[in-house]
């Protein structure tokens, strides 16, 4: 949902589809009601239904692949430090990108560090906060698993604890965020497997990799909830004893439903969260002024999604109630200690709700602020910062 920020998966694209209905709108939703019931369909739509098609909005300007450099164009995304992802040539191409070697008015020159597949040349390309595609690039022993959800079987990755490890059952469990996958979590994989940690990256209906559901919609963490609870039954079943959730972005969300709602909470023992998902209707509201659009459109929208009559117009089977997704107002209904990393600068997801929660249980909540990583950037931006975070709190807390 990025409007600064492309985010670290399919982030980036709520804004664009959601910046496209308040241009095309335009000046029409002020004006008839009908233009103002399209574009809050339009946008309650946007946010449950699953991306498939990334926006471009990095620019590549010049590469020498003998020098080891790639000029783009002056971003937000461009422009911030650490080692990123760069997809270019509609998807069909990927590379890694390292630090900033110089800074233009206009323009970026950042190691290039090296071309997976695909012809890198000009044009559009999308910077990625995954940084690893593959499992197999962590040098890890690592496994593809079918976890039983009450829709079928979800793939996820497993990777065991090392041999001196593995008795004493630490368990972490990461759960990507909105419009991304499991790929999202692979850079975490390497703190928590030092740590002593099997780490299991979960998939979850409609993410593209586990089962679709029937509407095909996102619930938001209301409907995902489930399918983390199976990947739950299924470390324990796998000698997990201390289970850790991890969510990104939207998965943030997704865990703060499975910590209230799972029947299967005996092993969790904490919960980290990396540019979560607080309070959906902060969230929302943020996108809206953001994109500068009327707050009665933003409203509409919100109610469109929270109502009963509303599935034929949005596609979603059921309701969902955003009001019962603000851990705000909900602080007392958590218990378990629980570590949230955040942005200041997140152009997706406001780090207001990460800092109200973290004041009203500081007695649980650990927060690490940070204030120009962006959106799910965290790791990418300063991983010893972050690294020392995560482990910090994990000898403390988990």
């Amino acid at each position: 949902m990025a409007t600064t920020s492309s985010g670290s998966g399919g982030h980036g694209a709520f804004g664009k589809a959601v910046g496209i209905t308040a241009a095309v709108a335009g000046g029409l939703i002020l004006v008839t009601a009908a233009g103002a019931g399209y574009a809050m369909a339009r946008v309650a739509r946007t946010v449950i239904t699953p991306v498939r098609r990334r926006p471009h909005r990095e620019t590549v300007l010049r590469v020498d692949e003998a020098l080891g450099t790639i000029t783009l164009k002056r971003t937000p995304d461009a422009a911030m430090p650490g080692r990123f992802g760069l997809w270019f040539g509609s998807e069909s191409g990927y590379a890694k990108i390292g630090g900033l070697l110089e800074t233009a008015d206009g323009s970026v020159v950042r190691e290039l560090e090296r071309v997976h597949f695909g012809d890198l040349g000009l044009g559009r390309a999308r910077i990625s906060g995954y940084y690893y595609l593959e499992p197999e690039e962590l040098d890890l022993p690592v496994e593809s698993v079918e976890i039983q959800t009450d829709l079928g079987q979800a793939p996820a990755w497993v990777f065991p604890a090392a041999a001196d490890d593995a008795a004493a059952g630490r368990w972490v469990i990461q759960v990507h965020g909105w419009g991304a996958t499991r790929q999202e979590g692979l850079r975490a994989v390497p703190t928590f497997h030092a740590a002593g940690y099997s780490c299991l990256l979960a998939s979850y209906r409609n993410d593209g990799d586990a089962p679709e559901s029937a509407d095909r919609r996102y619930g938001l963490g209301g409907t995902e909830w489930r399918d983390i609870d199976a990947a739950i039954r299924y470390a324990v079943e796998n000698g997990a004893r201390s289970i850790v959730l991890m969510g990104w972005s939207m998965g943030g969300a997704v865990v703060l439903q499975t910590i209230t709602r799972s029947p299967n909470l005996d092993q969790v023992t904490g919960v980290v969260l990396e540019s979560p998902v607080v309070d959906w209707i902060d969230t929302l509201e943020f996108q809206a002024n953001m994109l500068r659009l009327p707050d009665a459109i933003a409203q509409g929208a919100m109610r469109l999604i929270a109502s009963n009559w509303s599935g034929p117009i949005t596609g979603q089977g059921a309701p969902i109630d955003l009001r019962s997704m603000d851990f705000v107002a909900r602080a007392a209904d958590l218990s378990l200690p629980m570590l949230i990393l955040h942005s200041e600068d997140d152009g997706f997801v406001p780090d207001t709700a990460s800092r109200a929660l973290a004041a009203a249980r500081s007695d649980i909540v650990t927060f690490v602020p940070f204030t120009v990583a962006l959106h799910t950037k965290l790791w990418n931006y300063d991983e010893a910062k972050w690294t020392a975070s995560v482990r910090e709190w994990l000898d403390g807390h988990a």
